[in-house]
């Protein structure tokens, strides 16, 4: 492969062709269906992938034999399937989501959810990096390799609208699927983060989710204060009391240690590595205020804590007045939505029963006591790599960033990879993506750097290069 083509290539594709799709599509809030519960009916999701199918048709063209569908189970959001034939015997399946986060609050002055703005070299909007660039990577990719006339396998691309909900739509494509989609020998899946847009990064396991309501009722209607206090427990007491059984308020630890697993020493190691690479960079990402500070100051216990232990977060509050609209009144409820971050290698389920039965036992002074669970993904941890592969991997970086490929966990869920990686469990993962150092998915001023997705696409294509030549066989 000629490297030097493959990066003029990739910045004069990226320049012309895909940022302004990116920019249309930022434009569009398709949020998840958890987040807009009449999607169907708004015609937002609609609008994004009948955006990708045209820009997609309009390239798949300069490919013969490429097939694309918008695949729709009844009642299910849709999913855009392609299909590009190869040269080689195999099968590469890459993946990528184009469903959104919520807006969130807080954006930078001229800046927006639904607001694209392209400055310092990075696009900004919602869903640029997680995960709109993903079809366009992985296109850029197999045109690239179609230029130079290299040889690779079949690939087939999945592009679903359901992942930031969890997924829940994906195993029934999947299954309606399986025949076309075959036995894939490598899983390519563009998701993820990278600890620094310096060099090529490989996820090497996702942690699973648990969440649920917590509710705390004592009163069936609220009362003053200055009558119930001292008479009536208050039910954010008892809140609080409950969440000390499941995390130590003085530490930050979960207390419950049937959430803990054994963490392999292949990814304490690597843990250390990240560490030294990324030094306080491990913490200094965040936007910190005032005198605040991470709870180590050991940047490889920090990475650990992100990706291997149990970490428990409140992430929403119902129940309470704004305080400029509170009076003295003894509220009736405390109502509290929870998240659990879990081992990679534990089951989802054991999470949610042990948090159900530890909060909802021996209720303090008789309290309604109730925690809804609203379901939980289990992990992901990668096989190790096959030696062509690890070569593979470390050859992209080099001859793209200029810096070895580095290895690392990450914190949050891409329940397609678990299910993928009982599926197939002989399967090769990449596991990579854009999402690195202040890009805040999920929250305000989210951003695509864009010189890391253009190396990225083309260490994809320097990737499925050589499982075309060196992969299986």
């Amino acid at each position: 492969m000629d490297n030097r083509a493959l990066g003029k290539f990739m910045n004069n594709f990226w320049d012309k062709q895909a940022l302004p799709a990116l920019t249309q599509y930022i434009r569009i809030p398709n949020k998840s269906p958890a987040y807009d519960r009449n999607w169907a009916k708004a015609g937002h999701m609609d609008k994004a992938v009948a955006l990708f199918e045209k820009w997609a048709r309009a390239h798949l063209a300069k490919l013969k034999g490429a097939k694309l569908d918008v695949v729709r189970l009844k009642g299910r959001t849709p999913l855009i399937f392609i299909e590009i034939p190869g040269q080689v015997s195999d099968t590469v399946l890459l993946y990528g989501h184009l469903d959104k986060q919520p807006e969130f609050t807080g954006w930078d002055k001229g800046l927006g959810p639904w607001k694209p703005v392209k400055k310092n070299g990075k696009l900004y909007g919602r869903g640029g990096a997680d995960d709109g660039y993903a079809m366009f990577a992985a296109i850029s990719a197999i045109l690239a390799l179609e230029e130079q006339k290299i040889p690779h396998a079949r690939c087939v691309i999945v592009i679903e609208a359901c992942e930031e909900s969890g997924s829940y739509d994906l195993p029934y494509y999947i299954k309606h699927l399986s025949k076309r989609i075959g036995t894939p020998s490598l899983v390519v899946c563009l998701d993820s983060g990278c600890g620094n847009y310096d060099q090529l990064w490989l996820t090497t396991s996702l942690r699973g989710l648990a969440t649920g309501v917590l509710n705390v009722r004592v009163l069936n209607e609220a009362v003053h204060s200055g009558d119930a206090s001292g008479i009536v427990p208050s039910p954010f007491r008892i809140m609080r009391k409950l969440l000390s059984r499941i995390e130590d308020e003085e530490t930050g630890e979960v207390k419950l240690s049937e959430l803990f697993v054994q963490i392999p020493p292949e990814r304490i190691e690597q843990a250390k590595q990240a560490a030294g690479i990324l030094g306080d960079a491990v913490y200094s990402k965040f936007p910190w205020t005032g005198g605040a500070k991470p709870i180590s100051d050991d940047g490889a216990e920090l990475v650990l804590n992100r990706t291997w232990r149990p970490e428990f977060t409140v992430i929403g509050m119902e129940g309470y007045p704004m305080p400029k609209d509170a009076g003295n009144v003894m509220l009736p409820f405390s109502t509290a939505k929870l998240s659990m971050r879990m081992p990679p290698t534990l089951d989802a389920e054991k999470g949610i029963e042990l948090m159900k039965s530890k909060l909802e036992a021996d209720a303090p002074y008789g309290a309604e006591v109730a925690f809804d669970s609203e379901g939980g993904q289990s992990g992901w941890d990668a096989p190790h790599l096959a030696p062509w592969l690890k070569s593979s991997v470390e050859r992209a970086s080099q001859q793209h960033f200029g810096r070895p490929v580095a290895y690392m966990g990450e914190g949050g869920s891409i329940p397609f990879m678990g299910m993928l990686g009982a599926r197939y469990p002989q399967t090769q993962f990449v596991v990579t993506g854009v999402l690195g150092p202040h890009s805040n998915a999920h929250g305000p001023n989210e951003f695509l750097h864009i010189a890391t997705a253009k190396k990225v696409s083309a260490c994809v294509a320097s990737i499925l290069a050589d499982h075309g030549t060196a992969g299986p066989g």
